[in-house]
């Protein structure tokens, strides 16, 4: 029997009221121990019993833990969890004084979201060292990289650390810092222009680097701002240096531009975790300095939340902020930073403080502006967005969103521009994650159009530049939605581009009137003249050959673009292009209007495999989740099962060969390995860490007995899983230089393949595990290497990488001395994955180009494109066939799974099923005006 739970104490409230209400839950679920819950929500009695015990408000992940494990309705208690949080934060408001964009509240010792400022430095602790490791690079090099995670604190480096320190050499550098926006060559030739006449030394700090791919949308002029640094510190007369501050996600971009390798061969400080006693330092020297305390135990658990964690900076310095805000006299307390919201909880209820505030109509402006000033990631996670203030609405609601939420240190208004005020909001605010989970394809739109619209006035307001046709048609029904407020730009774009369109329309009707009358006369004159001419009637037949070309050609983009948004009309699109000219284009263009599309996380879908019956596929997600799915074919995989427990994004998934077990990798640095014999109730078999760093990829040998793991510390672990209860350490693998992402074992067991950010293959003798022996070492990529996989025969290896060599084939016939059979080119971004098919007759690769490619390698040494599959409105992150080869699954950034069917004619012969309503003449004439209406699935029933 469950132990009684103490009575609650203290007056009636807000907390206490949520207490009770998680204590009916559980009384509701009959009662289940405390120990019970701990084993389903994979948190301690302590934790749990503590959430309902109403001293405190417990944070968001141990309240829905506690709720899913009493078999509670989890999105209705994170809305509660927001309200309560909500009203302790009005219950406990902040002080005033604070300035909408200076550094910090008046009098705190803590900067909050926001970095520090070089006014900051007094109160800058714990970089220290960082700060020598920049001075001395600087010393010895011109251009430096400081690169570090989102929230490891760059900016605050830069700008309290490095400037001080150069404004007090003798004698001064002249320093120029900026951030490059969207027009990023404009700003690097002022500060280079500012100093030219001047004889003495220059130093650059370049802000947010990565600005230089996500705000700036023209390649050539980053291109030409890059050259325009890299030229300026590399001048033999050059008396400028060069620093660049990067996001380490965005570190990849930097590797595509030939004259930023060179320069940073050697020039690079990464910024990581803090130690315990640089995190100690960092919270207690500014209250200190301030005159204040910071109670041990609020030390303690600061230090033990952010150790070892890169990018939790900016919610420490929130936290802390609060927490002052609510000191007991000069002392910082655990009361206080509990009353606050907790660690993660702080910003969040921060931010809830500021939606509450706000009436209905503002709310809606809200979510506008934040969403606004976000670049949805492309591969990469989501980054602010700095807009101008014009580029934001005027009226009086718009300014009272912006200075509430500059107020709570939400947002920076500064020189004309506005941003957030760090991205750690976008991790840390569950309702901001959810507006950008929400409908992400639509905000893209959004943000597309934003582009255009900016683009037509730069051009003075050319109607070469509006929009047309399709892309037409889903921005009107973008403006049509209520969730998405234009600027007056936008819909003076839109307003343009219509006008323009039925001008167009008026035009092509002439056109077409004109054209038929000529149609009708050569007819004539064909009839007349070529009656029995054969080489009229081969004419003929030429010129409506390459009329149904050009025709299908169009309508396979059509259908393309439609695939998201109409299925059914782009599947009869696409068979209409295919049976007008039936060519590689529109062949590929029908069987990707054909792929099961279907969202499986709330976030990016990092990894999938299928259980080796085919009947289960497992996807691993950065919604710190993975799950299980039953599969039928192509049909949409219906959900099982959620596991949950990783502390981080889970990046892979990896069935053993007799399907029991799974075993799951995270950023967290753990491995958990999971029982799925019954998919519908999987259970922790063990879960364990020494990889070392986040575990990047993961692989069972052939007889299950053996796990691989590899990650960012550059090793590979095999790992004794015979029994799972108890996995141990056989062995580690060095060699590689930098992280290792992926492992693959081969058909016989005994030979391990594992490739690395540092451009190679190793292949290692794995025949006794405890004693592997390096065999071979494969270079060429001229690129990080990605992904690699072993053919069925173990003769052929594929490894996927980016740059001009993205797949290479080699022979394993000698593992000592592995000899290259070919390379696979046509993809034009990073390719993430390779797979054999299972009869190895086929290499399936996904990219950061959106595609998947299927291709033959039958013939290992003369590969062959076999198709090219689209859909993917971001990155395609992983790629799998099915045990029996009928099926292709892709799993992609946009958060879905798509499923093709392999055999091509089976699935254009059965394209009709995935049809929906038939075709209209109006929608056929918009499309094919020139062609007499022919629906391809005459069976269907039309659409009213």
């Amino acid at each position: 029997m469950a132990r009684k739970e103490r009575p609650l104490e203290g007056e009636d409230g807000p907390l206490r009221r949520f207490a009770a209400a998680l204590r009916r839950l559980r009384h509701e679920a009959g009662s289940p121990p405390y120990r019970d819950l701990a084993s389903r929500a994979h948190y301690s009695v302590a934790t749990l019993s503590g959430a309902a015990s109403g001293r405190r408000l417990p944070s968001l992940d141990v309240t829905l833990s506690y709720v899913r494990a009493c078999g509670g309705d989890a999105r209705e208690w994170e809305r509660r969890w927001h309200a309560v949080a909500a009203q302790l934060s009005e219950a406990e408001p902040p002080e005033p004084g604070e300035e909408p964009g200076g550094s910090r509240a008046h009098g705190s010792p803590y900067v909050g979201l926001a970095a520090f400022r070089t006014e900051d430095a007094d109160l800058f602790f714990g970089r220290e060292r960082l700060v020598e490791d920049l001075l001395a690079g600087l010393a010895r090099q011109r251009v430096v990289a400081l690169v570090g995670a989102s929230g490891a604190g760059k900016s605050s480096l830069l700008h309290a650390g490095l400037l001080p320190r150069l404004s007090a050499q003798t004698p001064p550098a002249a320093v120029h810092v900026l951030t490059p926006g969207p027009h990023p060559l404009r700003r690097v030739r002022r500060a280079l222009d500012a100093h030219a006449a001047d004889g003495g030394e220059l130093v650059v700090v370049v802000d947010q680097f990565e600005e230089v791919f996500t705000v700036c949308a023209d390649p050539d002029e980053r291109a030409d701002c890059i050259d325009a640094l890299v030229e300026a510190a590399r001048h033999p007369a050059s008396r400028c240096r060069v620093v660049l501050g990067v996001r380490a996600d965005f570190y990849a971009h930097c590797t595509r531009h030939a004259a930023l390798v060179e320069v940073l061969r050697d020039a690079q400080v990464l910024v990581g975790p803090m130690s315990a006693a640089e995190l100690r330092r960092a919270v207690v020297e500014p209250a200190r300095r301030a005159g204040l305390t910071v109670e041990g135990a609020l030390q303690a658990t600061l230090v033990a939340h952010a150790h070892g964690q890169v990018g939790v900076l900016p919610l420490l310095s929130h936290a802390l902020l609060e927490t002052w805000r609510r000191r007991r006299g000069a002392a910082l307390t655990l009361d206080g930073f509990h009353a606050a919201g907790g660690f993660e909880g702080a910003l969040a209820q921060s931010a809830e403080t500021l939606h509450a505030s706000l009436s209905a109509r503002q709310q809606r402006l809200a979510q506008q502006i934040f969403v606004h000033l976000i670049a949805l990631g492309e591969g990469t996670e989501d980054t602010k967005r700095p807009v101008a203030r014009e580029e934001l609405n005027q009226d009086a609601d718009t300014a009272t969103v912006l200075a509430r939420a500059a107020g709570l240190r939400l947002l920076t208004l500064d020189d004309g521009r506005v941003e957030l005020t760090h991205e750690a909001l976008i991790r840390a605010w569950p309702r901001l994650r959810g507006w950008l989970t929400d409908d992400r394809e639509r905000l893209r739109l959004h943000r597309r159009l934003t582009e255009a619209a900016g683009a037509w006035e730069a051009l003075g307001r050319d109607s070469g530049a509006l929009y047309r046709g399709t892309r037409l048609d889903l921005a009107r029904d973008l403006a049509d939605t209520a969730a998405v407020g234009l600027t007056a730009g936008e819909r003076a774009f839109l307003e343009a581009s219509t006008a323009a369109e039925a001008a167009a329309g008026n035009t092509a009707r002439r056109r077409a009137r004109r054209l038929r009358t000529l149609v009708a006369l050569l007819a004539a004159l064909v009839v007349v003249a070529g009656v029995a001419t054969a080489n009229a009637v081969r004419a003929e037949d030429e010129v409506t050959r390459q009329r149904n070309d050009a025709v299908a050609q169009n309508l396979a983009d059509s259908a393309t673009d439609l695939a998201n948004t109409e299925p059914g009309l782009a599947v009869q699109l696409g068979l209409t292009a295919y049976r007008l000219a039936p060519t590689a284009k529109t062949r590929d263009g029908l069987a990707s209007t054909l792929m099961t599309a279907t969202p499986v996380h709330a976030k990016e879908v990092l990894g999938l495999a299928y259980r080796p019956d085919g009947e289960q596929l497992a996807t691993a997600s950065g919604d710190h989740t993975a799950r299980l799915w039953r599969m039928h074919g192509t049909d949409a995989p219906v959900a099982v099962a959620t596991l949950s427990g990783h502390g981080d994004d889970v990046r892979c998934v990896s069935y053993r060969p007799d399907g029991r077990a799974l075993a799951t990798g995270s950023a967290d640095g753990s491995v958990r390995l999971w029982d799925t014999a019954d998919a519908s109730r999987p259970a922790l078999l063990a879960s364990f860490t020494g990889q070392g760093g986040d575990v990047r990829s993961l692989a069972y040998s052939p007889d299950g007995r053996t796990l691989a793991t590899s990650g960012s510390d550059g090793s590979v672990g095999l790992w004794d899983v015979a029994d799972t209860a108890r996995p141990t350490l056989l062995a580690r693998l060095a060699g590689h230089r930098d992280a290792v992402r992926s492992v693959a074992f081969g058909p016989d067991g005994r030979t391990l393949a594992s490739a690395g950010e540092d451009r190679t293959v190793r292949l290692t003798d794995v025949s006794d595990p405890r004693r592997p022996e390096p065999l071979a070492v494969l270079e060429g990529h001229d690129s990080a290497v990605f992904s690699v996989a072993f053919g069925p025969d173990g003769h052929t290896l594929a490894a996927a990488s980016g740059g001009r060599t993205s797949i290479r084939l080699w022979n394993l016939s000698d593992l000592r001395h592995p000899a290259p059979l070919a390379v696979l080119a046509g993809h034009t971004d990073v390719v993430g994955s390779v797979v054999f098919s299972p009869d190895g007759r086929t290499l399936a690769s996904a990219s950061d180009d959106r595609t998947v490619r299927v291709w033959s390698v039958a013939r290992p040494a003369h590969p062959g494109l076999l198709s090219t599959l689209t859909g993917h409105v971001t990155a395609v992150s992983s790629v799998a066939f099915s045990p029996d080869g009928a099926v292709l699954a892709s799993g992609g950034f946009d958060a879905t799974v798509r499923l093709a069917g392999t055999d091509e004619a089976r699935v254009i012969a059965g394209a009709c099923a995935h049809a929906g309503p038939r075709i209209t003449r109006a929608q056929w004439s918009a499309h094919l005006p020139y062609v007499d209406y022919s629906p391809p699935c005459s069976g269907l029933e039309e659409r009213r």
